[in-house]
């Protein structure tokens, strides 16, 4: 299996440190944030190919400019694919050249964003299971590429993580020596690689980069040489910002994780506090940080709040995990009221339920459940 560095965006997204046909429902809608005159709805599908039991299926994570959603699924081989729908449910699979075919080997887009011209990125497991960064044309032509200093073993490489509408590319690299390094590709594939002060060099410490703003801003977080998670903003000219949330704690495992940026600058996440609760935050660009956490989040270990990403307008995706351990999408309005969803198809035991992954600037929500059966499905909320 991959390393558990190279899946930490996996690992924030479901708070687990640990079909066919498609349907519109109605939503539950909750302490009194207003969608207008009419009821939300969510739309839910499988990728075809995508596999049925525990652990497989469809995790759809963020859309382009046309409308399609893109994620990634994982077929009854456990061979991971990328995959694009198109606004009218159309699906085209995604694999990059020298993609392997073993389990847990195969093509992953875990990066949010397009660029101008609809290029995506994102990475691919090969045959050695060494990782390897792409970008897709929307003409479905595919660059492969390895960041400087990329390991060579099973489990190293280079992972593509976000790109910015003029084709720029933030990801992140493991090394020979398993350590993790941020790097940003130009859009003529120049590399600049970079690592946060104070990241530590042990394995699979290091630097994690998340999200790029259209102007080359970098966000994401980094783990010190005492396994402690910090916040960082890197400015389009290379200066660093790091930062903790309000009561992040500072053991191992614990800290602050940046998931999203906005154009403007506002980076939202989540920290880990001393009792390994999760609670959501905001960080304006004057540093300023608001903390908050949905009511009903549970407040044992691993429970909580996490915040996966913002839109332009400022409005907050992600999802809560209850007293139950089971998952619940929810939606942060610029004015700090929530909404909270779940698809019907979602389990109600520890470990499922319903993920809000990424908000686009219409208020659509993408993101999936996981079923009684452990299985994944994508879904896409409009309001």
């Amino acid at each position: 299996m991959p390393s558990p560095t190279l899946f930490a965006r996996f690992r924030s997204l479901v708070g687990g440190r640990g079909a066919a046909a498609l349907c519109l429902i109605l939503f539950s809608l909750e302490l009194g944030y207003s969608q207008g005159p009419h009821a939300a709805t969510i739309i839910t599908f499988d990728a075809p190919g995508a596999g049925t039991s525990a652990g497989q299926g469809t995790t759809a994570l963020f859309d382009d400019a046309a409308g399609a959603i893109l994620g990634y699924y994982l077929d009854s081989n456990n061979v991971f694919h990328g995959f694009l729908r198109t606004r009218d449910g159309r699906f085209k699979a995604i694999d990059a050249p020298g993609a392997g075919t073993g389990a847990y080997q195969g093509t992953l887009i875990l990066s949010y964003g397009t660029s101008l011209r609809g290029t995506i990125t994102g990475y691919y497991i090969d045959g050695n299971n060494m990782y390897h960064g792409f970008l897709r044309t929307p003409e479905g032509a595919v660059t492969t590429f390895d960041a400087p200093g990329a390991g060579t073993s099973a489990y190293q490489g280079t992972v593509g993580q976000s790109i910015n509408p003029l084709g720029a590319i933030a990801g992140y690299y493991l090394d020979s020596s398993d350590v993790n390094y941020g790097f940003l590709r130009t859009p003529e594939g120049a590399f600049t690689t970079f690592e946060a002060p104070g990241a530590g060099t042990g394995s699979y410490q290091g630097t994690i980069t998340e999200g790029i703003t259209p102007t080359g801003a970098i966000t994401g977080y980094y783990l010190d040489a005492s396994d402690v998670y910090h916040g960082f903003l890197r400015a389009p000219d290379g200066r660093f910002s790091a930062f903790e949330a309000p009561g992040a704690a500072t053991g191992a495992g614990q800290g602050t994780f940046c998931e999203g940026i906005n154009p403007a600058g506002e980076i939202t996440g989540y920290y880990v506090d001393a009792s390994n609760v999760n609670h959501g935050f905001l960080r304006v660009p004057a540093g300023t940080i608001t903390t908050f956490d949905f009511p009903r989040a549970g407040t044992g270990v691993y429970q909580g709040t996490i915040a996966s990403d913002l839109n332009p307008e400022g409005a907050i995706v992600g999802y809560y995990v209850d007293a139950g351990g089971v998952s619940h999408g929810l939606l942060r309005a610029p004015d700090g009221k929530f909404t909270t969803f779940n698809d019907p198809g979602a389990g109600t035991e520890a470990g499922q339920g319903t993920f809000g992954i990424t908000v686009d600037p219409l208020g659509e929500i993408i993101g999936f459940y996981i079923d009684a059966g452990g299985v994944s499905h994508g879904l896409l909320r409009t309001p």
